[in-house]
């Protein structure tokens, strides 16, 4: 994930595996806001406690954090595995799948 600058509004990222699919695939790129706040349903970037950047969709907020899923249940890891991620460890929201060109809503 790249940000734009300290104090950024929107960044982007990179989609890395096949955990997202068929929503996102690998090597899509993503525009991002550091300022949004996550909504159950929203696709969020988010670091792990050991430090792993994921690209996941927030399922609810619970009270010791988010729980975030992989759309593909049976790539990648999520929440099932590694429990909630606190909310100061999910750092942006997905806007928009930039390239390649969306042709589906995520």
């Amino acid at each position: 994930m790249r940000e734009g600058g300290r104090g950024a509004f929107w960044g982007w990222a990179l989609v890395r595996g096949e955990s997202m699919e068929p929503a996102l695939s690998a090597g899509d790129r993503l525009l991002v806001s550091y300022r949004r706040r996550p909504a159950p349903g929203d696709v969020v970037v988010a670091r792990f406690p050991d430090g792993t950047l994921t690209v996941k969709r927030a399922a609810e907020r619970r009270t010791t954090g988010w729980w975030l899923l992989s759309d593909n249940a049976r790539a990648g890891v999520d929440s099932r595995h590694r429990g909630p991620v606190a909310d100061a460890d999910v750092l942006a929201v997905v806007l928009a799948r930039a390239w390649p060109r969306p042709a589906r809503r995520l």
